[in-house]
């Protein structure tokens, strides 16, 4: 028999669960008070109140939740900046859209997120985008009414923490197949993603631009292998990674009918990108064609919110980087990107990036291997420095962060010659590094936890406002 302090819920799967007002209500008023304190004093805290409410009541989620109807947006690269875009698109029309911008994405930083919210005040339900880790999928759609599921990628990414990329995907199916009404839009061009057949409804994106090749995936690229039949499959386009037109001449299994599609990518810098949706023209004030994807699957989205072609360029044209993800920081007049790296995947991108960059620039790469970065630095040897180093040889060369020595030794092996590295085991000497240097350009490559820590330096110093960008 219950307690009177105790309310039976039905959740809405079949499953009941029990709710403690008074532990609930206890849980969300401390979490406020620390989040009030840590934003108030100290400018920043995103995964602390949450950590604090989940220790009192671990279903605190539930309760602030209960009025959102919620979109939940993972995969292993293009998270943050997806969520963005379409949080920027959907705002158009639901002004009082919530989501963590903060691109705190576990469980602890998603309930910080709606305690900064604040309860919600109208009639109707609210809505919510949230970027959510791909290990916390299943656990977050356990305690949210989830309207729609966003699926950008899947790569081999922390394998301390998530093991081969089939692994990944079943964290994230273990949270879909919770919600088998919730609408999906996944990426087409990932063969992981059609490989099982959901009972949700489907939409798909990629990319088609007309062409009919018969091309291979380099060989040590994951997921070259058809997911049915495990022989070889073969691309009738191909973007990157194992992206693009699959077919596999085997068994016959191929990319699926796409729902929405980029037909042609028109220019590309290290700051711009241009291409066409669906008949329209669009202008993204990001570089990367990996990014042109995040745009295409905001797209996707928003499209089937009812917001128009137009309401999407307004939302593609904003000049506001977020966090981590090419922000540009001026230091003595010297322009400084800095872009969050974590995997080889998004690497190769990211060096692929910065070679359509026309202008001389100095590179430096920032180490680190804590439990947000994935404890495994040997992901770094995938990367394609080779051909980078190879293509950049008089531009000026920096590593640090608390792994410097195996990114100083990869370099090396990449053809930098040891007296034109220089190492900052201390990311307090980067910005005199940055100062030094006769380039006016600076690329600052860093997995997630050295981003924290050089966007801390970069505000003691006075060149960025403390706390996180949005």
């Amino acid at each position: 028999m219950l307690e009177l302090t105790e309310l039976i819920t039905d959740v809405g799967d079949g499953t009941i669960t029990t709710e403690n007002p008074i532990r609930s209500a206890t849980a969300r008023g401390l979490a406020r008070l620390s989040y009030g304190i840590l934003h108030g004093i100290f400018k920043g805290g995103s995964a602390f109140p949450g950590n604090l409410a989940a220790r009192i009541d671990p279903d605190v989620l539930r309760g602030l939740a209960r009025d959102y109807d919620v979109i939940i947006v993972t995969g292993t690269n293009g998270k943050t900046l997806t969520t963005s875009m379409i949080v920027k698109a959907l705002r158009q029309q639901y002004p009082d859209l919530m989501t963590n911008p903060t691109g705190s994405n576990m469980m602890s930083g998603i309930i910080s997120a709606f305690i900064a919210q604040g309860r919600h005040k109208g009639q109707d339900r609210g809505l919510a985008v949230l970027e959510v880790d791909e290990a916390n999928v299943a656990p977050v759609s356990a305690l949210v009414n989830v309207k729609a599921y966003v699926l950008t990628n899947i790569f081999r990414d922390q394998m301390d923490r998530y093991g081969e990329f089939y692994t990944t995907y079943q964290k994230i199916l273990d949270g879909i197949e919770m919600h088998p009404d919730a609408l999906v839009v996944a990426n087409g061009d990932a063969p992981i993603f059609s490989s099982r057949e959901l009972k949700n409804p489907m939409r798909y994106y990629g990319f088609d631009t007309g062409r009919h090749d018969n091309l291979l995936a380099p060989p040590n690229t994951d997921g070259v292998l058809c997911p049915r039949c495990e022989h070889i499959l073969h691309y009738k386009e191909r973007t990157y990674s194992n992206l693009g037109n699959f077919f596999c001449p085997n068994c016959g299994f191929a990319r699926p009918e796409l729902a929405y599609h980029v037909s042609g990518v028109t220019e590309q810098t290290p700051t711009s990108s241009t291409f066409t949706i669906d008949q329209q023209n669009f202008t993204l004030n990001i570089g990367g064609l990996y990014n042109v994807y995040n745009a295409l699957a905001a797209y996707s989205v928003a499209a089937e919110f009812g917001v128009t072609p137009a309401q999407m360029a307004d939302a593609f044209a904003y000049d506001e980087k977020v966090f981590g993800r090419q922000e540009e920081i001026i230091i003595d007049g010297k322009r400084v990107t800095l872009v969050l790296v974590k995997n080889p995947v998004g690497l190769n991108q990211v060096l692929d990036m910065i070679g359509h960059d026309d202008q001389e620039f100095a590179l430096a790469v920032l180490l680190n291997a804590n439990y947000a970065d994935g404890i495994d630095t040997s992901w770094i040897w995938d990367g394609n420095f080779e051909e980078f180093v190879h293509d950049h040889q008089q531009s000026s060369y920096m590593v640090g962060g608390e792994r410097y020595k195996d990114i100083e030794l990869r370099m090396q092996v990449a053809g930098v010659k040891a007296d034109a590295l220089a190492t900052a085991p201390d990311l307090n000497n980067v910005v005199d590094w940055v100062k030094g240097v006769p380039e006016q350009h600076v690329y600052l490559l860093a997995t997630y936890t050295a981003v924290l820590q050089m966007r801390k330096h970069l505000a003691d110093g006075g060149y960025i406002a403390a706390g996180f960008n949005a």
